[in-house]
């Protein structure tokens, strides 16, 4: 499991998709992250694995799949 730090950006792509911004400039797509924590400009630390099943209409990145999440 690999731990990120980084933030939140919505993207008005296909209506709307979060995107997370890592502070190296990676970015992802997120699966299970708790819709409370799904502000704009959000700074989170997040730990989790890359889901390579997984597919989203976002196309920004790959998507992870978030265990830990903590708003910073």
């Amino acid at each position: 499991m690999s731990k990120y730090i980084g933030m939140l950006k919505k993207s008005d792509l296909e209506g709307g998709v979060w995107v997370f911004v890592t502070e190296s400039g990676e970015r992802f797509h997120l699966n299970g992250l708790d819709e409370k924590l799904l502000k704009e400009g959000q700074k989170l630390e997040l730990e989790g694995d890359f889901d390579s099943n997984s597919m989203g209409i976002g196309m920004m990145g790959p998507t992870l799949a978030v265990a830990r999440a903590k708003a910073l």
